[in-house]
């Protein structure tokens, strides 16, 4: 008669969720242009990025450090820009770029050029539709793959396979239609 050997337990090692200081030093600066990108007012981003850094406190022993970090705090943004896009007093912002500050330092028209490509994209982008804006931002802008963002923003790949399909065509035409009517004025 052979004597079985006991069977060896083999042991997931316990990976610890980061330290929130840590998380708050290195990604709230990406929270907060996650947030304005979402459609988030410049006079409330502060406060909307501590909602979502708050959300990050309570939420952190809920994450799974073998994925990026960066898609779930998206998926938190998301979740929180909808809750202070339903609000009735952010509906609808309309924006005075008529008045552009003079600066005299010599590389002044590079930067004009830059802020009003950014300002033609923040434009844009609250043309979309915000689920389609989620995916087109963390997608084209943040660079993450597309099965990480259907998991951060738990929706099946397919659909958001399509919904950056339509927010691309969305965008595209928005842009259009800035341009267009930019050239009205001048």
């Amino acid at each position: 008669m052979q004597e079985r050997a006991a069977p060896v337990a083999i042991e997931t090692p316990v990976v610890a969720p980061p330290d929130f200081h840590a998380v708050f030093r290195e990604h709230s600066g990406y929270v907060w242009n996650s947030l304005r990108r979402l459609g988030v007012r410049d006079a409330d981003l502060e406060d909307i990025t501590h909602d979502v850094l708050l959300t990050v406190f309570r939420r952190l022993a809920e994450y799974d450090p073998s994925r990026p970090i960066r898609p779930w705090l998206f998926g938190i943004a998301v979740r929180v820009a909808s809750r202070y896009r339903q609000l009735a007093r952010h509906r609808r912002e309309v924006y005075d770029r008529d008045v552009e500050p003079v600066d005299q330092t010599p590389a002044a028209d590079h930067r004009l050029e830059s802020r009003e490509a950014s300002a033609l994209v923040i434009e844009a982008l609250g043309a979309l539709d915000l689920d389609r804006r989620a995916v087109f931002v963390l997608h084209d802008i943040d660079g993450t793959a597309m099965p990480e963002i259907a998991r951060s923003l738990d929706v099946p790949l397919n659909t958001a396979y399509s919904r950056l399909r339509l927010a691309r065509a969305d965008f595209k035409a928005a842009v259009t239609r800035i341009r267009a009517r930019r050239k009205e004025r001048t």
